[in-house]
């Protein structure tokens, strides 16, 4: 099965590693970009499953990026999450709700649940969204289409096992503090009463 590619578009490198490594393990390939021009040179030789775009770049700016992404039938149908440290950037040029514009957006920097949470929301708008002109549907394309959604749950399914996992984790580190709060408890008391032996047996 081909592996459903990622661009990050981000002239950070940390954010770059940082989502590679935040991504749940499965058929996933992330491809990266420094700037607005190499990230639209990368989206037209790639074609990628999703995009990953930062708002400020060098080069050419992620509003500039998006603008001409949603003059495309092709590259407007790509889920979309935008990425920006201050919101405040993305709002002066993009008005809210961001749903009606079909795409995700998240606040850097981000944990992998906020992530994984951005990641399901872009499908599920790109799903949504309507095409930028209507488009004949051949027997071939609607096939490409009804593989192309299986394959999209397929990976919200491996996302939603991932976050399930990360409340796991995270229920399971609550009872851990209260074990050790117990356990320092137990100690004290013990304490207290090997000293009460001991003056007893003086």
């Amino acid at each position: 099965m081909t592996a459903r590619k990622i661009l990050v578009i981000d002239d950070s490198r940390v954010i770059r590693n940082m989502v590679r490594d935040m991504l749940p393990p499965g058929n996933i390939e992330v491809v990266e970009a420094p700037d607005g021009i190499k990230g639209l040179e990368m989206i037209q030789k790639e074609m990628p499953w999703m995009i990953m775009l930062d708002f400020l770049l060098p080069r050419m700016s992620g509003f500039e990026v998006y603008e001409r992404l949603q003059l495309s039938r092709e590259y407007s149908a790509i889920p979309l999450l935008l990425m920006s440290g201050r919101k405040e950037e993305v709002t002066s040029k993009i008005s809210e709700p961001f749903e009606d514009k079909y795409f995700a957006f998240i606040e850097k920097p981000f944990e992998q649940k906020q992530l994984l949470v951005a990641i399901k929301k872009a499908i599920e708008l790109a799903k949504n969204k309507p095409p930028v002109y209507a488009v004949e549907s051949t027997p071939d394309r609607a096939t490409d289409q009804a593989m192309s959604g299986q394959t999209d749950q397929a990976l919200l399914d491996r996302v939603t096992k991932l976050e399930a996992k990360g409340k796991e984790m995270e229920a399971m580190q609550a009872k851990l503090k209260i074990l050790e709060k117990q356990v320092v408890v137990q100690h004290k008391q013990i304490q207290q009463l090997v000293a009460f032996i001991k003056q007893r047996i003086k």
